[in-house]
């Protein structure tokens, strides 16, 4: 089954779900926001997505800005803070088959499902 971590606030995240519904594929929704991964299972999506956890992180977003930008972080503490604040976390992700991509690119996310 596919899931979509998903922000329905998000136009990319909202195109993304209207692409895999129009799939006709079962999938499941994790609404990531307010279902916020646990610190291992962030670090289990990190590996599906073959990603550094730097390379996860919405580095535009206000509170990285305001709080993180510039310190010198180690993977765990920039787990913790989109665990802590998981509007960090770039979006949507799609898994499916034990890998995942961001599915911002509905051209990717065909092939990935394909």
């Amino acid at each position: 089954m596919i899931q979509i971590y998903h922000n329905p606030r998000c136009g990319k995240s909202r195109n993304c779900l209207a692409f895999i519904e129009d799939t006709k594929q079962k999938y499941e929704i994790i609404p990531y926001l307010t279902d916020t991964p646990t610190l291992s299972e962030l670090k289990e999506l990190l590996k599906k997505l073959n990603l550094k956890p730097g390379e996860l992180v919405r580095t535009k977003e206000k509170i990285w800005i305001d709080n993180y930008k510039g310190k010198d972080l180690n993977d765990d503490e920039i787990i913790q803070a989109m665990t802590d604040n998981p509007i960090l976390i770039e979006r949507p992700i799609v898994v499916k088959d034990g890998k995942a991509i961001i599915g911002r690119d509905l051209e990717k996310v065909a092939s990935f499902l394909d």
